[in-house]
């Protein structure tokens, strides 16, 4: 490599030059024209790096590494942490061990250093992915004095062969990225890490310099003293990323919204964050059928596709990766304009990191996460059969994540916070709460309601349980345990206060300590020694009101008709719409419902299909009903937008992947050989229930299916013809109302379903 010089830096230099050093091996590596008695740390960052100056305190930080001090740096993504130990490892003497636990970001960094330089030997990692041939030609790179920086996995780091080879070569440091790994309370803890500080010892006594990016006051204490470095020095950046935008949506058609964002920054390059690696392939896939250049990326897939897509996104050659959140990225790439979280993170230092990833060059960042409380309950479930300590740790680092979540207060403060740092400013002027701010009510009210009906339940059940009582909701577990004779059964009930609502309130209870869920007990709520100090003395409490984004988001101004200022679908049109469906509804006697649903009627009135083709992408509408009741509907949007001249936003429509139908073509080959909805159930893995459900999505988009066969077994025919006759009478097709018409002890929900699939199957399809 071009200009590499060994040097040796004299103890505590006040003028932090580095003074030329003469031993056996400097003639080899001395680039002649820098034959200087000293060369200053600046005059270093310009040979390697081409910066002019220092970021931070960079310099700071490689004076002490170079002085041979322990050195503890927190700095957050895009702060320059690489650079603190990768300029002393390039100037010092011997190699610099950098232990890293992602191979992505291995190659990544080897091949950076590699393009300030000619020669490939100057850096290497040492992990799985390499061939025996490989190690050896790295191994002999080392011994040969070539090699300034050698990035190795930790479990690759505790190979008893790798341990005698380093023995014997002049290390001039340790490094240790991503040091939060170190501690169970960080975000990706990784045990390889709790051994680090004994292998180190074996290996020999040298300087150590940990980096994180994302470590609270406990993670940062849990690493100090894991790796015995109590009197390090400790440089402590600001986590505040000024340039970034903070942003979370409630979980609603996220394929579409995500497809929308990405289109509106068309040529920006983003990562999108997913739970699982199914969803990755499934949102790559459907990103891609919408005219993306997307990739996926996670562990599942093999070392050279992996370095095949990283290496697309690092040229530009695609615009989007989609990874999962467990695998993690660690793609350096500067120039990243948005980083959207399909599923939210199970802790706030993931969710700080991988936001992290967008505007490293001090550019526009957005941040952008879809939110639900169901993807906590998955989280939650996936901490089950975990050691005790595990899941206590665990579920209070979820309770973080759903309080930033659901939060009011400015999501800047709320994650400096987190951080153990303060941000004393009302307005940060970029994130959603600030820009659109939350309402908010008084709710000691209600959530003293919450815990007293918590109390009376004898604290045996779960969330959903109370909220019944409190809803007044005679289910099978109330009558099961008498619920309804208790005094709270009902009290919860007012116009305005529905399921969402409660839910809203107890989360706020537990979020605020009142509560406590018990994952080993199935998540049942039982009040804490401060919930019950709350009902011995009440106090004011104020309880967020959530943005409604459903129809009210500004995305959708510049998609809205005539007359529409923010809501989400054209009012007018869907007013259009809706006296065509009960024009069309009373000429073919059925209910207006069994036409197209207000869904189906909303979703028209905002992506405007005006041809049969396009009708069918539209929520609720197959080709069955498409061509059964369509033609008049889009002969009427499309007159609407001609007169209108309206600019249509058939880009947001979103293609669905081919051959992704396979479930429901096995209920409906299942339904046609009439077997057992319970064995059709079972064979999927699903619930009757969500069996139903998919059942309800099939007649509803306009197939038809015979379950006759089925309903003969569990309904006499007399309960058959009342449910069929109420469902022809009713402008509704509510489950719920036809309960309370019909008697909630004379049919159950599954009944009632089952004869509503009936009759929308026959009349409707």
């Amino acid at each position: 490599m071009k200009g590499i010089f060994i040097i040796s830096l004299p103890k505590r230099s006040k003028n932090k030059e580095i003074s030329h050093f003469s031993s056996h091996n400097t003639e080899i590596q001395t680039n002649p024209m820098l034959e200087l008695e000293s060369v200053a740390l600046p005059e270093a960052l310009q040979k390697y790096f081409g910066f002019n100056k220092f970021k931070g305190e960079q310099e700071e930080i490689i004076t002490s590494v170079l002085e041979g001090r322990d050195t503890f740096v927190i700095m957050p993504t895009g702060g320059g942490k690489s650079l603190c130990y990768q300029l002393p490892a390039l100037i010092s003497e011997g190699t610099g061990i950098i232990v890293s636990p992602l191979i992505a970001l291995m190659k990544n960094q080897v091949d950076a250093i590699r393009n300030f330089g000619s020669e490939d030997s100057v850096a290497h990692f040492l992990n799985s992915s390499l061939s025996k041939a490989e190690i050896l030609k790295v191994k002999k790179d080392i011994a040969d004095g070539k090699t300034k920086l050698l990035y190795v996995a930790p479990e690759s780091l505790t190979k008893e062969e790798n341990v005698t080879f380093l023995r014997d070569i002049n290390i001039s440091f340790f490094a240790i990225d991503e040091a939060h790994c170190i501690s169970e309370w960080g975000h990706d803890f990784r045990p390889e890490y709790r051994r680090l500080r004994s292998i180190f010892e074996e290996i020999g006594k040298v300087p150590i310099i940990a980096l994180t990016a994302t470590a609270t006051p406990k993670v940062q204490q849990d690493i100090l003293k894991n790796l015995g470095m109590q009197t390090a020095d400790i440089y402590k950046s600001s986590f505040n990323r000024g340039n970034l935008y903070y942003e979370v949506r409630p979980k609603v058609n996220v394929a579409k919204e995500i497809i929308k964002f990405v289109k509106k920054n068309t040529g920006k390059s983003g990562i999108i964050y997913c739970l699982s690696r199914k969803k990755v392939e499934e949102l790559a896939e459907t990103l891609q059928v919408n005219g993306i250049k997307a990739k996926p990326y996670h562990a599942g897939l093999d070392a050279t596709t992996r370095a095949q897509t990283q290496d697309q996104f690092l040229m530009e050659d695609i615009d989007v990766i989609v990874a999962t959140i467990a695998f993690g990225m660690g793609i350096d790439k500067p120039d990243v304009r948005f980083v959207i979280h399909h599923d939210i993170p199970k802790s706030l230092e993931g969710y700080y990191q991988e936001t992290g990833r967008s505007g490293r060059d001090g550019g526009e960042g957005h941040c952008l996460t879809f939110y639900s409380y169901d993807d906590i309950q998955k989280l939650e479930k996936f901490m089950k059969g975990k050691p005790v300590a595990e899941q206590e740790i665990g579920k209070q680092l979820l309770l973080e994540t759903v309080a930033y979540a659901e939060t009011s207060v400015c999501r800047r403060k709320v994650l400096l916070h987190y951080f153990g740092e303060g941000y004393t400013q009302d307005n940060c002027g970029s994130c959603d709460n600030c820009m659109q701010p939350k309402t908010k009510f008084e709710g000691q009210d209600e959530i003293e309601l919450v815990l007293e009906t918590i109390l009376e339940m004898k604290e045996k059940f779960k969330a959903r349980d109370v909220i019944n009582v409190l809803l007044g909701t005679l289910t099978a577990t109330a009558k099961a345990y008498k619920h309804n004779e208790l005094d709270q059964f009902g009290k919860g009930v007012e116009d305005d206060k529905n399921e969402k609502f409660w839910n809203a309130v107890v989360r706020h209870a537990i979020i605020n300590g009142f509560l406590s869920k018990d994952i080993e007990s199935y998540g049942l709520l039982k009040l804490t020694k401060e919930g019950k100090d709350f009902l011995k003395n009440p106090h004011s409490i104020m309880i967020t009101k959530d943005h409604d984004y459903e129809g009210t988001d500004a995305d959708d101004e510049d998609i809205a008709g005539p007359g529409h200022k923010g809501a989400g679908s054209d009012e007018l049109l869907f007013s259009m719409l809706k006296d065509l469906v009960k024009k069309t509804a009373k000429a073919k006697n059925l209910p207006p419902y069994v036409i197209f649903s207000e869904v189906s009627l909303e979703e028209m009135a905002i992506q405007y299909p005006t041809t049969m083709e396009e009708l069918t992408h539209i929520t609720g509408v197959g080709p069955g009903k498409a061509a059964k009741f369509g033609k008049p509907f889009v002969e009427l949007i499309a007159t609407y937008v001609t007169e209108n001249e309206i600019e249509r936003p058939m880009d947001m429509v979103v293609k669905s992947v081919v051959n992704k139908s396979g479930l429901k073509v096995h209920i409906i080959q299942s339904i046609d050989r009439k077997l057992s909805l319970e064995d059709v159930a079972s064979a999927k893995g699903l619930s009757l229930t969500d069996l139903l459900g998919e059942i309800e999505t099939i007649v509803a988009s306009g197939t038809r299916v015979n379950i006759s066969y089925y309903i003969d077994q569990v309904l006499d025919e007399e309960k058959q013809e009342e449910v069929y006759d109420y469902f022809r009478e009713s402008d509704s097709d509510s489950v719920a109302d036809a309960l309370k018409e019909l008697g909630e002890n004379d049919y159950t929900e599954e009944e009632i379903r089952l004869m509503r699939i009936k009759f929308i199957s026959e009349v409707g399809n």
